[in-house]
């Protein structure tokens, strides 16, 4: 990343975070327990949030549009979710047990999303991608899962293959098995099933992200969807929607239906989770019964286990308080969605056309092209200008007091004003030509 003339400012506002992240480079590996919230030259700290704003250990404040992973789209620290966390834990907040608590959101779930006829807790969208998998190939008896070029579904080692260009080489030592998983162009209806026609007799399944979140913050087209699930549905095969990004961001549900789609099965998280630990498998009752151990022996079932602290009673807390929330406040969607718009619109008039915005509704993205390709898949995106993509966020975390996560995409949550929209694109303005610098070509 090249940080320019912002290095020396950010390194005098965030001294007490230097201190404790040298502290923390010592015990962690990286100093993070997820890779990408490393960022040179070191991270701030974080000491509290509210609303739309983090707070770092050396008193800065900043507008916050990475939101817990894009978790929190009702704000930090929302008061009703806070509140629905503290009455339950004056209960308990591990029972490892049956509680009601489950069975409530789940009930909601279970009436906003239509494929949810059986449902599975566990505490990450990792794993709810990896039991997905195993689920699928279960069902069908086969063996090869496709997914798209730049698709991410966690670090399972039954999807991480084509997350990062060049998408041909592994993205990880360790792995096994790679060639089981199978990867497809994004938004290339022909190209994919030409893939999948290859490993037809063998295909258990495809997962796709109906919006590309690390990929680049791109919107699959109807047309790509519904062709893929068509082939998929014909090859007896197993259509699985990841919708651990999407769901529950643009309308209280999922994306899949205003896509007229059937999907199998549908992984979710995030939002669903308020901020708490969640991850979702639901899908199709034929298909979710596959998991039955009760009713099925070793040889016919698909093990999906969870985990100590799936479904834990203050993670169903905080969902069912934000799903309540979400239901009955039609304006949370409508104020989003506006604003993401607004955002797209501003931002690429602040830098007179020169960086491409993708996204949809709250969701929005920067790409600094070295040309004038259009973004509609993670290749395209590879061949933008990621170090300049990374000083333009850095700078507004030096400089403005405005976070994202350098070279992600941004969210925003009902907890941002129109305001906090107009700041961001005037330091996109402020974003000046000597920092532009050999960024992209002049326009004719």
């Amino acid at each position: 990343m090249l940080l320019g003339n912002y290095l020396s400012e950010y390194k005098e506002k965030t001294k007490t975070s230097a201190k404790i992240f040298a502290k923390s480079s010592r015990l962690h590996v990286n100093g993070v327990s997820h890779n990408i919230r490393f960022y040179e030259p070191y991270p701030f700290v974080v000491r509290s949030s509210e609303r739309a704003d983090l707070v770092d250990v050396d008193d800065n404040r900043y507008t916050d549009y990475w939101m817990g992973h894009w978790s929190l789209i009702l704000g930090h620290a929302q008061r009703d979710i806070r509140e629905a966390l503290q009455e339950q834990i004056k209960d308990g907040w591990m029972y490892g047990a049956v509680n009601e608590q489950t069975v409530k959101l789940s009930e909601m779930i279970a009436k906003a999303v239509p494929v949810a006829e059986k449902i599975r807790y566990v505490t990450s969208g990792t794993e709810a991608a990896m039991y997905a998998v195993r689920l699928a190939r279960a069902v069908t008896r086969r063996e090869i899962i496709a997914k798209v070029d730049g698709g991410w579904h966690g670090y399972t080692s039954d999807l991480l293959k084509s997350v990062n260009w060049p998408f041909t080489e592994s993205e990880s030592s360790g792995m096994i098995n790679e060639e089981k998983i199978v990867s497809i162009p994004y938004n290339d209806l022909e190209g994919s099933v030409e893939i999948l026609k290859k490993h037809s007799k063998n295909l258990a399944g495809v997962i796709i992200e109906p919006v590309l979140g690390g990929g680049g913050c791109i919107p699959a087209t109807q047309e790509y969807l519904r062709g893929i699930q068509e082939f998929v549905h014909k090859n007896e095969s197993l259509f699985i929607l990841d919708e651990i990004v999407t769901g529950f961001r643009f309308r209280y549900g999922c994306l899949y239906p205003t896509m007229r789609l059937d999907p199998d099965i549908v992984i979710l998280g995030k939002i669903v989770g308020g901020g708490m630990a969640i991850g979702v498998m639901c899908g199709k009752r034929e298909v979710m019964q596959k998991a039955d151990t009760e009713k099925k022996n070793r040889a016919e079932r698909a093990y999906v286990g969870g985990g100590t602290f799936s479904a834990n009673p203050a993670s169903m807390a905080a969902g069912f308080a934000t799903l309540c929330i979400l239901k009955s406040k039609k304006s949370v969607y409508s104020k989003i969605n506006s604003l993401g718009d607004f955002a797209r619109r501003e931002i690429t008039k602040a830098f007179d056309g020169r960086v491409k915005i993708t996204g949809k509704g709250s969701l929005f993205m920067t790409h600094f092209p070295k040309g004038d390709a259009e973004i509609t898949n993670s290749a395209q995106v590879a061949r933008c200008d990621s170090q300049m993509l990374g000083r333009y966020h850095f700078k507004m975390i030096a400089h403005d007091g405005i976070f994202l996560l350098p070279g992600k995409l941004g969210a925003i949550s009902y907890a941002h004003t129109k305001k906090d929209i107009e700041r961001m694109v005037k330091a996109s303005e402020n974003f000046g030509s000597s920092d532009m610098e050999d960024a992209v070509p002049p326009r004719d």
